[in-house]
């Protein structure tokens, strides 16, 4: 009987030079591009002007990397990368928080209502969040690649065994494991990827999108309680939440959360007669 799997998946996929392509860069490539034509085909739908959906992706994709790079700096480690500026810059080495990375759409989103599509960000909200929870499962699988962000120790079948000396393997040392842990990684994909067929269904089934913020809101929902809750299972990411009742990730949470309830409720209560039940 499987007691545990030990995972030895190499977080490169290959090495140009002294360059290593990652899974990590892979997953966020090919999210974005899924992402791209999930966008087009509701721009096809609603028949908008073909000429905002580049720009759309473009604000979203720079809000995106940018927010979740400095989310991670700012919430989880700014002393590290305050003494070494130059690590904020290595993406490619994993570091990015999804709170950070929709604080950064939210911004994103501000300036191409503005400037681009002079309409509300609720309206570019309800199409952004269906592909974001599939780019978002695509990134915990890649977490998985780069054995990081796994959970407390298991005694369940499914629990994996994480190298933890990776540099020094790659350099030829043997592997050392963690004990086997929840893969939390998976957790939040499996989640995260509900979210998506959920926020599909919505969109393309039940126009949902005429009901302005509710998709959004729904997202908001899911995807933030399913991250509350999973981090009681992860373990710290940073020495400094060991003392804390609930940790930084979940503290992030709960504003998203309550943010997600008012905007369904905000939606449900124009009521609004031309939009199918939902």
């Amino acid at each position: 009987m499987l007691n545990y799997i030990t995972w030895t998946v190499d977080p490169a996929i290959f090495t140009i030079g002294s360059h290593e392509i990652r899974w990590y860069g892979l997953a966020f490539a090919i999210g974005f591009l899924i992402g791209y034509k999930i966008v087009e085909k509701m721009w096809k739908q609603e028949k908008l002007n073909p000429a905002w959906i580049d720009s759309l992706l473009l604000y979203t994709f720079l809000g995106t990397v940018i927010g979740a790079r400095l989310g991670h700096v700012l919430f989880y480690a700014p002393g590290y990368y305050f003494a070494n500026p130059i690590e904020i810059f290595k993406i490619w080495e994993g570091g990015l928080a999804s709170h950070g990375g929709t604080l950064g759409i939210i911004i994103a989103v501000y300036f191409y209502s503005r400037r681009v599509s002079h309409r509300s960000m609720l309206w570019a909200f309800d199409k952004l969040v269906v592909p974001t929870g599939l780019v978002a499962a695509f990134i915990r699988l890649a977490n998985l690649m780069n054995h990081e962000i796994y959970g407390h120790v298991t005694n369940l079948p499914w629990g994996f065994r994480f190298i933890t000396n990776l540099h020094a393997w790659k350099q030829g040392a043997d592997p050392i494991f963690t004990a086997p842990c929840h893969p939390t990684q998976l957790y939040e994909a499996l989640c995260y990827f509900i979210t998506f067929v959920i926020c599909m269904w919505l969109y393309f089934k039940k126009k949902a999108w005429k009901k302005e913020g509710f998709i959004f809101g729904v997202f908001m929902i899911c995807i933030f309680t399913a991250r509350f809750f999973i981090e009681f299972l992860k373990n710290d990411q940073e020495d400094f939440e060991a003392n804390m009742i609930l940790n930084m990730g979940q503290c992030l949470s709960i504003p998203f959360v309550l943010a997600g309830c008012y905007f369904v409720w905000r939606a449900l209560k124009k009521n609004d007669k031309s939009v199918e039940h939902v």
